[in-house]
């Protein structure tokens, strides 16, 4: 096996990780506050791409101002459809979340693909992150190398928020006793809303790194969210660290799969989760209730 090939499927293991790290931590974000199976966060991903492109066609913003828009514009989306829909099912069973959101996926890639059809549209990566580096033993994009590093520093950030500031106590407190917390003087429902906000922010962010790498389009997310839901089975639902540790090394794994053997390349993440749900039903880094 050639060490460029093979440093090659390392690199585009750790893009794809990098997507399954920040999809699977605002999934997990999401739920571990809401008690929601957001099955919308594929779609929602989709539209952060799609802001990134009518930004450029319409406004004439680049990329540059697109990773700050396009979760701005999601989130607020977001903020809307839980304002208006989902806060009417936080006390019932998940199942009714998961349906209203796989419902609200359906339309949203619908609409979508009506308008702009199946076919990806065009998204250059900005000037300053073309070309790239010979190290020798490979050749390393320098926009590909971008998106491993800022996706690896949101997450981390995004963990260092939630579990050592204490505004991350307040959201991991209102997960266990909302009426304690607000007992406190702190709005919870403001607190909650804001959150889905935030979550479904990071999805349209993962979108805007994407369009550069995959193009844009209306199903880009679709299949997508059902490897994400393993990669999140897998760490753990509701767990931050296991969202990005299992994000970038299923990604990993799943790239290295792809050069030893390459028929199970599409199939290995599921058998991995179907093995860690018979050892650990509540996920490598999760909690058993």
């Amino acid at each position: 096996m050639p060490t460029q090939a093979l440093f090659g499927q390392l690199l585009i293991g750790l893009i794809n990780g990098a997507f399954y790290a920040m999809l699977s931590l605002g999934l997990s974000v999401i739920f571990g506050l809401l008690n929601i199976i957001n099955f919308s966060h594929g779609a929602q991903y989709m539209m952060g791409a799609f802001v990134a492109y009518f930004c450029l066609q319409w406004a004439g913003l680049g990329y540059w101002w697109a990773l700050l828009v396009a979760p701005l514009v999601v989130g607020t989306i977001g903020i809307v459809l839980e304002r208006t829909m989902l806060k009417r099912l936080y006390h019932l069973d998940h199942l009714y979340g998961l349906l209203l959101t796989f419902g609200l996926a359906l339309v949203i890639q619908g609409i979508f693909r009506n308008e702009f059809g199946s076919s990806g549209l065009p998204y250059g990566a900005p000037a300053l992150l073309t070309g790239g580096y010979n190290l020798g033993f490979m050749f390393l994009p320098t926009y590909r190398a971008w998106v491993v590093l800022f996706s690896l520093a949101v997450c981390l950030a995004t963990w260092y928020v939630i579990e050592r500031t204490k505004l991350g106590s307040y959201l991991r407190a209102a997960t266990e006793n909302p009426t304690l917390v607000q007992a406190f003087g702190i709005n919870v429902p403001r607190m909650i809303t804001l959150t889905y906000g935030f979550g479904v922010g990071l999805a349209a962010l993962a979108g805007v790194l994407a369009a550069p790498i995959y193009q844009v389009n209306p199903l880009m997310g679709a299949d997508l969210i059902i490897v994400v839901f393993a990669v999140v089975v897998i760490g753990g639902l509701g767990s931050i660290m296991g969202s990005i540790v299992t994000g970038f090394g299923l990604g990993v794994v799943e790239g290295f799969t792809k050069v030893f053997y390459p028929e199970a390349s599409n199939t290995v993440i599921f058998v991995i989760m179907a093995l860690v749900l018979l050892v650990r039903p509540a996920g490598l880094f999760g909690r058993a209730s």
